[in-house]
């Protein structure tokens, strides 16, 4: 037995019995009835430990790595490494299983449990939309379509499920959920935002928060919460993002206090009440200053005003933007309040010149010890410390991971994140007694475009990216059953004498930067088709699927009835569901959509507002 596990256990079991957290002999009742533990519960034993531990043990806990750039896992050892993460593209070198998911985290985690205090390592991943990273796992609709569905405790339960995916490859810590509060559907991230509305965010951020934390952070089926950006990422100007035409990503959130708060900052503080243990500070700036160095907006309004007890962790190499010089850079991100760097190539420069900035002085022990403590607290919170801590995923674990009845929730939510814009002459619901149904486009039969980015790959992609789940073509055709009532073609041609006609229309994969565009029309090549199926002389249903509100133009004006699907994820049979009829559409718009470009960007409370559809806009059967 490890004598600081047994001296931290007995050191815990007093005060967790207080706190309603104890994980064997508190009253359930009670515990259920308590308020959220407060992480500082944990801090006694945090402090022993910390006192124990040496400058190298204190800056390797402030380190994270990405796998991808770990030559050998000795190196967890090594470095006293805190954490490691898998990034948008890191996967298992040995292949994308949910197996070779378990060995790698395992390596890892075994290594850091050989270290002098064995710390075990947090592992991170950017489960945004379930697991979304591992082939099989069930992928649900982007936050965009969560929003729409207005129902918070869909939200909690879709936390939940993806928490238990996430256990179930052994990683435990989910950079979720995006808080964001989009003002500009040109933003590349606008999909991950919940609404352009901050009361709506705030619930359904706290919400994920619950799901993925649960009641008790240190059960097995909980995992680490990382609310992000702080804050201001969806505030950003135009033209001040890093590629393209600058665009809006990374950019610059150029608002006076009283905005910043109203909008961007006011997500945080439900977060933070629900417990969230780990915030993720933006690329972008406020007013021309990186909000990663921004030591008012990390230590003073964050931790200190609005008590966020537990750690800072950066952006993927967002600490090396503050100063050309690496370690002046690492001086001021530190300093400002920053507890932990994802430094993912240059976790060994990092930790030399941290070490060396403590020793000169430039970043203050105080500081050090202040960072360290606060991981330590959440590694304590989470139960990794306990002396049976379950670090490792059991069978248990992985046979839930991608179930039926994960994909059932996935499926619910679909129905009721989709949103009817228009439907003339009662168009919709289809009929599955109709002699023959044409359904259009290529996304129709395409689950990496109908999940889009974050799914697999960084940016997403095209094509059979996972295994599992269902497209809307296959899932109509499920439907209906009858063989030849579902015919298709994915340039609408083919469709003349059908009853009725169905379009799929969509935006290609993207994510953060790549996702950035100018203008929001449909692309030439989607509308056409919508002009081939409506040149058969039937009733057109047009289906979008897209990360935001798109200029709709004459694609609107052609089409008999439209939906909006956003990016409903692997289970396309949520869409069927609602165009058959078997449950109505329940969605309301939680984005303003905009008439023309001129409008953008456009939100409530603009002087002038005047979209297409307002916020709350949605029609049922």
């Amino acid at each position: 037995m490890h004598t600081f596990r047994f001296a931290a256990a007995l050191m815990l079991l007093g005060s967790m019995l207080l706190v309603g957290g104890c994980r064997q002999n508190a009253d359930p009742n009670a515990e259920a009835a308590a308020a959220v533990v407060k992480l500082t519960s944990f801090d006694e034993p945090a402090r022993a430990l910390l006192a124990q531990m040496t400058l190298d043990e204190k800056v390797g806990q402030m380190t994270q790595a990405d796998h991808e750039f770990i030559k050998d896992s000795s190196d967890v050892q090594k470095y006293f490494l805190g954490s490691v993460l898998s990034g948008g593209n890191s996967d298992p070198k040995e292949g994308n299983t949910l197996q070779a998911w378990n060995d790698m985290y395992a390596r890892y985690q075994r290594q850091a449990l050989q270290t002098r205090l064995r710390i075990p390592l947090l592992y991170g991943v950017d489960a945004v939309h379930g697991h979304n990273n591992v082939i099989g796992a069930v992928v649900f609709p982007h936050n965009i379509a969560l929003g729409a569905t207005r129902n918070a405790d869909l939200v909690q339960k879709i936390g939940e499920i993806t928490a238990r995916e996430v256990r179930a490859t052994g990683t435990q810590w989910a950079f979720a959920p995006c808080i964001a509060v989009p003002q500009d559907e040109r933003w590349g991230r606008t999909y991950e935002g919940f609404s352009e509305d901050p009361a709506l965010v705030s619930e359904m951020g706290a919400a994920a928060v619950r799901g993925l934390q649960g009641a008790d952070l240190g059960a097995p089926t909980s995992v680490l919460a990382c609310a992000k950006h702080y804050a201001g990422d969806g505030g950003t100007a135009f033209g001040t993002g890093t590629i393209g035409a600058k665009g809006l990503d990374q950019g610059d959130t150029q608002v006076d206090e009283a905005t910043l708060r109203k909008i961007h900052l006011s997500p945080y503080q439900p977060a933070i009440d629900a417990g969230v243990g780990s915030i993720m500070p933006s690329y972008s700036s406020w007013n021309g200053q990186k909000v990663s160095g921004h030591k008012r907006l990390l230590t003073d309004v964050l931790k200190t005003e609005m008590g966020f007890e537990g750690f800072l962790i950066s952006d993927y190499r967002a600490v090396e933007q503050l100063d050309p010089d690496f370690k002046t850079a690492i001086e001021k991100a530190i300093n400002a309040g920053m507890d932990m760097a994802m430094v993912p190539d240059h976790y060994p420069e990092f930790i030399t010149l941290l070490k060396e900035l403590a020793q000169e002085g430039r970043v203050p022990m105080a500081r050090i010890d202040d960072a360290v403590l606060r991981i330590l607290r959440v590694k304590f919170a989470m139960g990794l410390m306990d002396e049976d801590a379950r670090l490792f995923a059991t069978a248990a674990d992985q046979e839930a991971f991608g179930s039926e009845e994960h994909r059932a929730v996935a499926r619910e939510a679909v129905r009721q994140s989709l949103v009817l814009l228009k439907n003339e002459n009662g168009v919709l619901p289809l009929s599955k007694q109709a002699a023959r149904i044409h359904v259009a486009g290529k996304a129709a039969d395409d689950i990496g475009i109908q999940c889009g980015g974050w799914t697999i790959s960084w940016q997403g992609a095209a094509g059979p990216v996972t295994e599992g789940g269902t497209t809307i073509l296959s899932a109509l055709r499920a439907a209906v059953g009858a063989p030849g009532a579902i015919t298709y073609s994915a340039d609408g041609s083919g469709a003349k004498g059908a009853d009725v006609g169905v379009v799929v229309v969509a935006e290609p994969p993207y994510a953060e930067m790549q996702g950035d565009r100018e203008t929001l029309e449909l692309a030439p090549e989607e509308t056409a088709v919508v002009k081939n199926m409506k040149a058969a002389g039937i009733p057109v249903v047009v289906v979008l699927l897209s990360g935001r509100p798109l200029v709709l133009g004459e694609t609107l004006e052609q089409a008999d009835a439209l939906v909006a699907a956003w990016l409903p994820g692997t289970e396309g049979a949520g869409v069927a569901d609602v165009l058959f009829g078997d449950y109505k559409p329940s969605g309301k718009l939680s984005y303003s959509w905009p008439r023309a470009m001129a409008q953008i960007p456009i939100n409530v409370g603009d002087a002038d507002y005047d979209p297409l559809f307002k916020v709350g806009y949605g029609l049922t059967y």
